[in-house]
C-alpha cells in the first residue's frame, strides 16, 4: 500500500490482478486500475502524486494517478516484481524482482520517445 504525497489518496496492490485507489478519508473506492496478469505485489505514487507505479507480473505499469488510464508498460524482468520505488526527484522509477535484479528506468525519457 502507498498513500499519495498529499495524503488524500490510498493505493493498494491486490492479488487479484488491480491496484485499487481510495479516498483516504472516506474510504470510498476512487479506482480500479487493470491490466497486469498476475497478482500485484506492489505499488508507489511519484512525489508530486500524478503517477502511480505497480508491479507483479514480470512488468512494471505506470499510470496516472487522477485518470487511472495506464500511460506506459515496462518489460525486462524475467519474473515477477516485487517492489517499485521512485527517486526523491521523480525522474527515475526502480523495480526489484524474484528474478534477483534491480532495474533503474526513466519512464519520463521512454514516454517521449514512445510519442
Amino acid at each position: 500500500m502507498a498513500f499519495s504525497p498529499d495524503g488524500q489518496r490510498l493505493a493498494s496492490a491486490s492479488g487479484d490482478q488491480t491496484v485499487k485507489v481510495w479516498d483516504s478519508m472516506t474510504g470510498q473506492e476512487t479506482l480500479t486500475l487493470k491490466g497486469h496478469t498476475s497478482a500485484v505485489l506492489s505499488v508507489t505514487f511519484s512525489v508530486d502524486g500524478k503517477w502511480l507505479a505497480s508491479g507483479g507480473d514480470q512488468t512494471v505499469r505506470v499510470w496516472d494517478a487522477r485518470t487511472g488510464q495506464e500511460t506506459l508498460t515496462l518489460k525486462g524482468h524475467s519474473k515477477s516484481v516485487r517492489s517499485v520505488a521512485f527517486s526523491t526527484d521523480g525522474k527515475r522509477l526502480a523495480s526489484a524482482s524474484y528474478d534477483q535484479t534491480v532495474k533503474v528506468w526513466m519512464p519520463q525519457a521512454v514516454r517521449k520517445r514512445s510519442h
